[in-house]
């Protein structure tokens, strides 16, 4: 029993307890509540027994939840191993080191409550203040890219919601990473430590000037997009160090890896992405920043040569996807629709679940634009919806407010069995009033068979 200290005398609770009775003239108070006090002190040692034999008269409630944690702990597992799989088989990743750490992250738990269930389906999420928590696939593909040992040190810029930097803390000896939303760097501090993150530091500020007290860094991961790569990240770079980072305008961008040789860099081409401008000084010299302008969907008739690796120009997120030649089908006696160019894409997937589909982003003002029509020319073969009812080959636009949050979905189809000649489709439909911008996507989704698409376009019909 903890003993108190009074005037000098060392005395129990109880004797301590009967002396303030006795000093107050309450003596029949005291007999009442000492008794009183037995009968909780009884009741506390016969709950300790229950509790020793494995019951419990207070505990009921904890156990419930611990059950419930337990069974979320275990369903998020199983969906992370999914993704793991997916991840394989659809983006080729290679690197066992990394697709543990992917594997090992809860990702739901750097995700808005609202999007827990989906927090393992390979998508970006918006996570609050205009900001989104990259798609899986392209936080593994990052963390691949820059090749992480665990000697290194990593500067990251744009924090997030920290799941980039959790990732990266297992691969690498220290992480520090930047945010400029105060609050999201406030609550990515939170969830890390909550998570019990050792060696991830995280600062509220502009990523556009680094972090220059910790310099020179071995690699660098940007996870949002400048026109142009920032001078004194370059400079805060080790010689031979690596830095991934996206570059372009807002809604055209290309993923670059480059080395620092000689204290300059150079690039190679990884593939069209896209991800939210780098604000802050970045910002200062942007030749976008207009929204509003002409809605004109990059390479919607895939004539564009594909810049690597087979990826079409304009469109991220590419799965399973081949560019195809008319002539080809000119010579086999197919028919090509009229004004018909010489080229299209094509999208095959023979195992249910499993992606092929591209995306592409535009700016699309709802306050100005009231109404939009979508259409493309389509052909298909044995197509299949997959188990999920989002497994369906169509085109869809998703609408988004100023907060990157998803405010209305449009489609073209779905599409199902086969249809032998090209044939075009079409519809019109209300923009939101709050979009800010719009997401199109073609593709099967998940759904099985073959879907080939050309002259996609996305024209406004009606505006203020």
């Amino acid at each position: 029993m903890v003993a108190f200290t009074g005037k000098g005398v060392i005395v129990t609770p109880i004797r301590y307890y009967l002396l303030l009775s006795w000093e107050s003239g309450a003596l029949v108070q005291f007999y009442s509540r000492f008794l009183l006090g037995c009968i909780l002190l009884g009741i506390s040692f016969f709950h300790l027994g229950l509790q020793q034999g494995g019951f419990s008269l207070f505990g009921q409630e904890e156990r419930i939840k611990q059950r419930k944690q337990d069974k979320e702990s275990d369903h998020y597992t199983q969906l992370r191993e999914a993704l793991v799989k997916k991840l394989l088989a659809d983006g080729g990743m290679k690197s066992e080191r990394v697709i543990e750490a992917i594997r090992q992250t809860e990702r739901h738990e750097f995700v808005l409550p609202v999007d827990r269930q989906r927090a393992y389906f390979d998508l970006a999420l918006p996570i609050g203040n205009k900001q989104t928590i990259s798609s899986p696939f392209i936080v593994a593909y990052m963390t691949e890219a820059i090749d992480p040992q665990p000697t290194d040190k990593v500067l990251e810029i744009g924090t997030g919601s920290g799941y980039q930097a959790a990732v990266l803390s297992p691969l690498v000896d220290k992480v520090y990473t930047i945010e400029i939303v105060d609050q999201l760097a406030r609550k990515a501090t939170g969830t890390l430590n909550r998570l019990g993150y050792e060696n991830i530091f995280v600062r509220s500020g502009d990523g556009y000037k680094g972090w220059a007290e910790h310099a020179p860094f071995d690699k660098i991961i940007v996870t949002c997009s400048p026109e142009k790569v920032p001078a004194p990240l370059v400079e805060q770079l080790k010689e031979g160090g690596l830095i991934v980072v996206p570059v372009g305008q807002t809604y055209q961008q290309t993923l670059y890896l480059m080395r620092k040789k000689e204290g300059k860099l150079v690039q190679e081409l990884l593939r069209p992405t896209f991800f939210v401008p780098m604000t802050g000084k970045a910002d200062e010299s942007r030749t976008d920043k207009e929204k509003g302008g002409p809605i004109t969907l990059v390479n919607g008739d895939f004539e564009e040569e594909p810049v690597k690796d087979k990826l079409l120009a304009g469109w991220f997120h590419q799965r399973q996807q081949t560019w195809m030649a008319h002539s080809v089908d000119s010579e086999k006696g197919g028919e090509l629709f009229e004004g018909a160019g010489t080229h299209y894409v094509h999208l095959e997937n023979n195992q249910l679940g499993r992606a092929a589909h591209l995306f592409q982003g535009l700016a699309l003002d709802g306050k100005t634009v009231r109404r939009v029509e979508l259409s493309a020319q389509v052909r298909f073969k044995n197509l299949r919806n997959g188990k999920e009812t989002y497994e369906i080959p169509t085109i869809a636009v998703t609408f988004y407010d100023e907060d990157s949050k998803p405010i209305g979905t449009e489609i073209l189809g779905p599409f199902r069995g086969t249809q032998k000649e090209w044939k075009e489709v079409k519809r019109n439909f209300r923009v939101p009033h709050k979009a800010t911008d719009v997401m199109v996507l073609l593709g099967l989704f998940g759904a099985t068979g073959e879907l080939d698409v050309d002259r996609l376009r996305l024209t406004p019909v009606e505006k203020e």
